[in-house]
This record gives C-alpha cells, sequence and structure tokens, in this order.
C-alpha cells in the first residue's frame, strides 16, 4: 500500500539526469551566446545610467520642482501635489534622497520599456483572437511565477548589475500592461468603428485617430499596475545588484536593523503613493473626457 500514500514520481536518476541535462543545456547557452546578449543590451544600460545621473546629480530643488509639475499636470489636484511635496520632503530629510532618486530612475525605465514593448504586443492581441490564446498562457505564467525565479536565468546570461535588475523588473512588471492594452482596444464600442469605416479610415487610422485615445484610461490603468508591480520587485531585484531603496531594506534584513528597514520601506510606499495616485487621477480625467465627448 506504499503507493496509496506516496505519490508515483520519476525514477530518481532519471529525474537527477533530466535536471542536469536542463542545466548543463543553458549553461552552454550562456557560455555561447552569453556575451553576445549582453553587448545587445549596453544601449540599456547607457540610457538606465544616463537617467539616474541626472536623478542624483541634478540639484533636489529642481527635481522636487519638476515631480510636482508632473504631479499637477497629471492630476490638476492641489491636495495630491501637496501630498507628493511632503512625501519628498520627509525622504530627504531622513537622508533616503539619493537612494530615491536612483529607484525613480529605474522605476521610470522600467516604465518606458514595458510600454514601447506591452502596447505593441497588446495592439497585437487585440487584433487577433489566436495571438491571444497563445499569449495569455504566457502572461499567466509571467504573473504566478515567483519573483526570485525571474532572478536565476538573468543573472547566469548577464551577471549582477543594474541591466539584469532591471530586466527581470521588466519582465515581472510587463503582464498588466499587455493585458490592458488589449482589454481596451477590445472595449471601444463597434457603433464608434462602424462609423469610422463608413468615413473610410484605414486600419491604421482608426487605430491611431479612435481605437487608442479611446481605450487611454485603461491603458493608464495598466501603466499604474506596471508601476506598482515595478516598485513591489525592486527590493528583491536588489539582490542582484540594483541599486536604491531596496538596498537599505535588504541590509536591514540581513543585519536585523528594525528602523533602517522601515523608514526605505515607507519611503518605497510613499513613491508608489506618489505615482499611483498622479496617474489615477490622470486617468479619471481621461475618462471623463471620453464621456464628455462621446456621452
Amino acid at each position: 500500500m506504499e503507493w496509496f500514500y506516496k505519490f508515483p514520481h520519476m525514477d530518481d536518476d532519471a529525474l537527477r539526469n533530466l535536471k542536469k541535462a536542463i542545466d548543463d543545456g543553458f549553461r552552454s547557452f550562456t557560455r555561447a551566446y552569453g556575451e553576445g546578449i549582453e553587448n545587445m543590451f549596453s544601449p540599456l544600460q547607457h540610457f538606465l545610467m544616463a537617467a539616474e545621473r541626472f536623478m542624483t546629480q541634478t540639484p533636489w530643488p529642481i527635481i522636487t520642482l519638476m515631480i510636482l509639475a508632473i504631479a499637477w499636470a497629471g492630476s490638476q489636484s492641489v491636495k495630491v501635489v501637496l501630498g507628493c511635496l511632503l512625501t519628498l520632503l520627509a525622504i530627504g530629510y531622513l537622508d533616503m534622497w539619493d537612494d530615491t532618486m536612483r529607484t525613480i530612475s529605474m522605476i521610470l525605465v522600467c516604465t518606458i520599456l514595458s510600454i514601447a514593448i506591452g502596447i505593441p504586443i497588446g495592439i497585437l492581441m487585440s487584433r487577433s483572437d489566436r495571438v491571444q490564446r497563445v499569449i495569455n498562457p504566457l502572461l499567466d505564467v509571467m504573473q504566478t511565477m515567483p519573483s526570485f525565479v525571474y532572478l536565476i536565468p538573468v543573472v547566469m546570461l548577464l551577471g549582477i548589475g543594474r541591466v539584469p535588475g532591471l530586466i527581470a523588473v521588466v519582465i515581472y512588471a510587463i503582464p498588466p500592461m499587455i493585458r490592458l492594452t488589449n482589454l481596451g482596444i477590445r472595449l471601444v464600442d463597434k457603433d464608434v468603428l462602424e462609423a469610422a469605416d463608413a468615413f473610410g479610415s484605414s486600419s491604421w487610422q482608426k487605430l491611431r485617430n479612435v481605437q487608442l485615445p479611446l481605450a487611454l484610461p485603461t491603458i493608464m490603468a495598466g501603466i499604474n499596475q506596471t508601476i506598482m508591480m515595478a516598485l513591489a520587485m525592486v527590493v528583491i531585484a536588489s539582490m542582484i545588484g540594483v541599486q536604491g531603496l531596496g538596498q537599505p531594506v535588504l541590509k536591514a534584513i540581513a543585519n536585523q536593523y528594525f528602523t533602517l528597514g522601515i523608514f526605505n520601506g515607507l519611503a518605497i510606499v510613499g513613491i508608489a503613493i506618489i505615482f499611483d495616485r498622479v496617474s489615477q487621477a490622470y486617468g479619471h480625467r481621461l475618462q471623463k473626457h471620453r464621456e464628455v465627448v462621446h456621452g
């Protein structure tokens, strides 16, 4: 009756050989193509370094005014702008400014990459049910895979550093961008599309002038979720060399520094709230504009 209590499984030697064959194959691929893949991501590294230098070397009053101006442009709310100002002042007063700027630069680059990659894939999914059926299971895997697992292949290919961490963060954070772009375009009213067809719009003109503008509030929700997931990945990515607020948190965990971990964790929360409130307010404004224009 042993089979009843112990689930039948592959022979131990066969399972060990299977795992060894997969590991050896991936190591061979890394040795053969790792340097080429690393060179391919060299422009990304320069972009990330430039963004980090700008955020850390620009005087703090200028950065603060820029962030407040962006918050006002997105939200048109005095309360949101005031909340952003108080959060930034608290972060700077508690000597977390440089780490915060590094984290913001990382999130900025991750968001730009996610938009540049996710929107075209979402458009492609919205135009083909077959493509959607293929990509949806991949997105399910990406969203349910434990975040630590993303670090393994990236580190084996590219080693330790900012770029491997950036790639891991983008892979973890991009699914909402793809899903909500696809959803937003598919939810565009069929009557509006028929009217565009009646006026002789081409497929590209419908996408550019009708579908994307009407789907923009949903796409903004995807950007919001992407930013939130990227911030959640910052601490984990610090394990492979991503600088910013995640490294002090990791240090606090390793050395049991309660206050260090709490302060930097609250700084991450503060940044997340700023991004969330501004992007949500902008999305709501777009939604109201769509309701006024299109009834």
